[in-house]
């Protein structure tokens, strides 16, 4: 049995991604306080000795975290409710949906709903930034962490089809991500391999391709039309080969995050990182792809 414990940022997109996992067939249930958690898990059966849910999804929020000053006693109690499925080797997985400060203000902003944490902050800057603390240790025990800042409702809800489709779990655990972005706007804190790809011919210079990205036709094949890309795609594809199975069966990692950064994030990072998750797909593996910094406007 898969057993899915869904949480994130108030405003990432966690009622979205429930609609996805009930779209593909998984049992979830709402706002669920954390000590319940390891009495849901054996209740009714549910548990590593039954058949008779298949996957089961738990969402926990600001909402479950908030009954006691500073969410500091609820937050011990989720810990504590990991540690007793550990003790009892249940299999779980932890879900984080996450997303830019900026992006969960303006959502804020457009939707006009109080955040959860709203009554114990001044701002709903500070009320954000203190839900990030809260769940700062969570997220740091997740199995997967999708950043939404720059996907669609669409583009969330087949992320989730495509990480959860399967009823097999020894084929549906890992996924890898591919993060393209600038190092211009610092590197992503949660990548596992990082390639700098700055050294390849830049669309930048040519003043028809830089109002375009890396998903631009044009700007794939200025990139890719060098003996120094093909190059180093030979040589990178071999190596995410050989590395994939070491993470993937001897670290034992459900997510394996592939950051490609170039200098500003949006032609040639984007293009080579849409070409790997292309390749990583064509190996029958699950991938998700996203770019970090494709809007941003260089400094």
């Amino acid at each position: 049995m898969r057993f899915i414990i869904v949480t994130g940022m108030s405003g990432a997109g966690k009622s979205a991604a429930v609609d996805a996992l009930e779209d593909v067939g998984v049992y979830c249930m709402d706002n669920i306080p954390p000590s319940l958690i390891p009495k849901i898990a054996h209740l009714g059966g549910i548990g590593p000795e039954s058949s008779s849910i298949d996957r089961v999804a738990l969402v926990i929020d600001a909402r479950g975290l908030r009954s006691s000053i500073g969410g500091k006693d609820a937050l011990k109690e989720l810990l504590d409710a990991l540690a007793e499925l550990d003790r009892e080797h249940v299999s779980y997985q932890i879900l984080f949906l996450d997303a830019a400060t900026e992006e969960l203000i303006n959502r804020y902003k457009i939707t006009r709903r109080p955040h959860p944490l709203m009554g114990r902050s001044d701002s709903l800057n500070r009320a954000i930034c203190q839900e990030r603390e809260m769940l700062r240790q969570v997220k740091e025990r997740a199995d997967i962490v999708l950043d939404t800042t720059l996907l669609s409702a669409s583009q969330l809800r087949s992320n989730i089809h495509e990480l959860f489709r399967s009823d097999d779990p020894e084929k549906d655990d890992f996924v890898v991500n591919c993060i393209s972005f600038g190092f211009k706007f610092g590197v992503p804190a949660d990548a596992d391999l990082m390639f700098d790809v700055r050294c390849l011919p830049n669309p930048f210079y040519d003043v028809q391709l830089r109002p375009k990205t890396g998903l631009d036709r044009a700007v794939q094949d200025y990139v890719l039309d060098s003996q120094k890309t093909q190059g180093f795609l030979i040589r990178l594809y071999d190596f995410i080969d050989y590395m994939i199975p070491l993470y993937r069966h001897d670290e034992q990692k459900s997510q394996l995050v592939i950051a490609i950064g170039c200098t500003g994030g949006k032609h040639r990072s984007v293009t080579i990182a849409q070409k790997l998750s292309e390749h990583l797909k064509n190996q029958g593996l699950r991938v998700i792809t996203s770019h970090r910094d494709i809007e941003k406007k260089k400094l």
